[in-house]
């Protein structure tokens, strides 16, 4: 109960002025602003705000009606916490869709018992649990990321290019964690490649000796940790280089972040990784404005404006705002036919729009769902080096 009283007050004091606005459009921005991603939350809410500031000053959304944001925090890991903000946010704040949330346990939580019961659509720009594939959303929920089903597929990739072929991997115990690390064992088994032991860590502990000793002795060329970067992923790593029972990490996409390398330092070169990314003129595009709006095109923040402006369009496309009308036209504004929409040109879809016609939304990430509505999957194959996350080729 504490922890939700908490998150409660903290949310409330993020959601800010921006909430002010009584007559525009309001959209959720759920995100982990407390938690073991919180180092990427900021920029994340910074580049959905982006594109609902495009939106608002292009003055051709919905007659010309603003929309502004409200912030929540998921807190990414308390789903009680997480489906009370997302309560007040639509029963309070009034808004009309959420972009969000973000870690794949609230996400589900948050869809199943609060969504789902108000009819509002989500678009989550980082859940990336293969369990929300096939789970029943009334046709409300999208997501701007690709699942770890092929996260999976490609971390087992890179390990068979790089020769290693016995790794240990540890992953934190939630939907995200255990989705995350069945994808990597069934797929790098599936190359010729061996598991040692799979084993789940919790967040939140002051120490890790006992489970870096478990994964240490069933041993392993590199220690692959499907985790958080601000919590135990950092943790299991510290106490890992600590002991000297591994000194190369893999790291999936919950553990990509700047603040990793900062805090683990040099000791941490030569580990590499993935996270959903790409190498289209979106993402060119898109880091050019987040520098010129004062921040950074970090982990799933290309995905962030991308979820925001596709909530946007698909509203126009349906002349609601009303998720029973726009949420049908998710799929049609995301994919082809139509004309080419890019990052800093969303006045110009919301005006062929308006105008009867047609967009593929390739935005920032290059934008393509699939199945139910998530992402087909671009990623960036990340390396450690002199301090820090460089780019070792896109997949």
């Amino acid at each position: 109960m504490k922890k939700i009283i908490l998150a409660a007050v903290a949310s409330a004091l993020i959601a800010g002025p921006a909430a002010a606005d009584g007559h525009g459009v309001k959209i959720g921005v759920l995100l982990g602003f407390t938690g073991p991603i919180e180092s990427l939350a900021p920029d994340m809410a910074l580049a959905a705000e982006l594109a609902m500031k495009e939106v608002s000053d292009s003055g051709a959304f919905m007659g010309g009606k603003s929309v502004s944001a409200v912030r929540g925090d998921s807190t990414c890991i308390d789903s009680a916490a997480a489906t009370a903000t997302a309560e007040r946010l639509i029963t309070s704040d009034k808004v009309s869709g959420i972009m969000g949330a973000d870690c794949s346990g609230v996400t589900i939580a948050t869809l199943q018992n609060v969504a789902m019961a108000k009819g509002v659509a989500m678009i989550s720009p980082s859940a990336t649990s293969p369990a929300l594939s096939d789970l029943e959303d009334k046709g409300l929920f999208f997501r701007t990321a690709p699942s770890d089903a092929r996260q999976g597929q490609v971390i087992a990739e890179i390990l068979k290019e790089r020769g290693i072929k016995n790794v240990a991997m540890t992953y934190t115990n939630n939907d995200y964690g255990k989705g995350l690390a069945d994808s990597i064992q069934m797929n790098f088994e599936k190359v010729g490649g061996t598991v040692s032991i799979s084993a789940a860590h919790e967040d939140g502990k002051a120490d890790y000796g006992a489970e870096v000793g478990a994964l240490a002795q069933a041993g392993g060329e590199v220690l692959i940790v499907a985790g958080y970067l601000d919590q135990g992923g950092k943790g299991i790593i510290q106490a890992s280089l600590d002991s000297g029972s591994f000194d190369t990490f893999v790291l999936p996409d919950g553990m990509i972040g700047d603040s990793l390398p900062a805090a683990i330092g040099s000791d941490l070169d030569g580990s590499f990784g993935t996270v959903p990314g790409t190498d289209s003129p979106g993402a060119a595009k898109m880091s050019e404005m987040a520098k010129a709006a004062g921040f950074a095109n970090g982990p799933f923040a290309s995905e962030s404006y991308d979820a925001a402006a596709l909530l946007m369009l698909a509203m126009q496309a349906a002349g609601s705002t009303d998720s029973a009308d726009y949420a049908q036209k998710v799929m049609m504004v995301a994919n082809a036919p139509g004309e080419k929409i890019f990052p800093g040109e969303l006045a110009k879809g919301l005006k062929i729009l308006a105008d009867g016609g047609d967009i593929d939304y390739v935005g920032a990430s290059a934008v393509e769902l699939i199945g139910a509505g998530e992402s087909a999957g671009n990623y960036r194959e990340i390396l450690v080096k002199g301090g820090e996350n460089t780019t070792a080729r896109f997949r």
